[in-house]
């Protein structure tokens, strides 16, 4: 098995930068990856859904993982999505993913359509045996209904060795997360998704990290550990002020991608918001808000080193 640094604290989503015709932009990628290892994150993951990972191509995937890795040269591990609703196209992605260098493969469980969990099962044995040596992280995110049960994740930890970590996504996932935890003896790490808006919830619960969007990253990196150092006066106070913003771009992803990329543009780390087309285009009312709601994260920003 590979050996790479567990997952602990904020792993977030590096969002795919553009240029004015929608080409990606290597340069900004590289800027991208350098404000997450000077926010002192566990890891970084992509191409995910906050980084529009279903409007790039097999090969635009492919080339970002390559950049960030490369950019990245060992300062901080490198989680690469290799989502794909076909198996076969998904093995290829992770196996070349694996070659350039990643550190840790992920997955979403494909949920365009409905399947009963046995080809579920199917899908992500044949995903882990394609890759032995490499440790996988699965990601459910499934709007539609329940994601994968407790006897499957024991299953397949069971049979896999290197299924090592897992995502969840869902509200009011606490008593199945403890059960997981319990079923699997703690040998899967459990991450939060959707932007962080349930870590406070889970972290007494025992969850390994959280997987946010990179522009508040280094807040809710602060954020996780004062409530591990069970200083959650400092932690709730702190949450408090980011929730708005994160909250409010999380009604629809689209929206989300916009406000990352606007918020990334006020820390001085983007040159532009641009997202892909099919894209949600903010009305005048939304956009004052969003510029808003980013303004008040700057002056938590201002706050950060005098909290840890």
């Amino acid at each position: 098995m590979k050996k790479t640094k567990e997952l602990y604290g904020v792993v977030p989503i590096i969002p795919t930068p553009f240029t004015e015709d929608e080409e990606i932009d290597d340069n900004a990628l590289r800027r991208l990856v350098d404000f997450a290892i000077k926010s002192e994150v566990s890891a970084i993951c992509l191409p995910a859904y906050a980084s529009e990972f279903y409007k790039l191509t097999d090969e635009e995937k492919l080339h970002v993982v390559k950049v960030a890795v490369e950019h990245a040269a060992g300062r901080v591990p490198v989680v690469a999505q290799s989502n794909h609703a076909s198996l076969k196209i998904a093995i290829r992605l992770a196996q070349a993913n694996v070659q350039a260098g990643a550190d840790i493969i992920s997955l979403a469980v494909p949920r365009i359509f409905s399947l009963p969990e046995d080809s579920i099962k199917a899908y992500l044995s044949e995903f882990f045996r394609s890759i032995p040596d490499t440790p996988v992280l699965i990601q459910d995110f499934n709007p539609g209904g329940s994601s994968i049960s407790v006897n499957l994740i024991n299953e397949l930890r069971l049979e896999h060795a290197n299924f090592k970590y897992l995502k969840l996504e869902e509200p009011l996932c606490s008593p199945k997360f403890e059960d997981i935890i319990k079923t699997t003896e703690g040998s899967v790490g459990l991450l939060e998704g959707w932007g962080g808006l349930y870590m406070l919830e889970l972290i007494p619960v025992g969850i390994t990290g959280v997987m946010p969007g990179l522009a508040v990253s280094d807040i809710l990196q602060k954020i996780f550990l004062l409530r591990k150092r069970g200083q959650n006066s400092d932690a709730f106070e702190m949450f408090e002020k980011v929730m708005p913003q994160i909250f409010f771009s999380l009604q629809n992803m689209e929206l989300f991608h916009y406000a990352e990329k606007e918020l990334l543009m006020a820390r001085g780390i983007l040159g532009n918001s641009i997202v892909r087309s099919a894209a949600y285009v903010p009305d005048a009312n939304t956009k004052r808000y969003i510029k808003e709601l980013n303004e008040r994260v700057l002056l938590l920003v201002g706050e950060l080193d005098a909290v840890i």
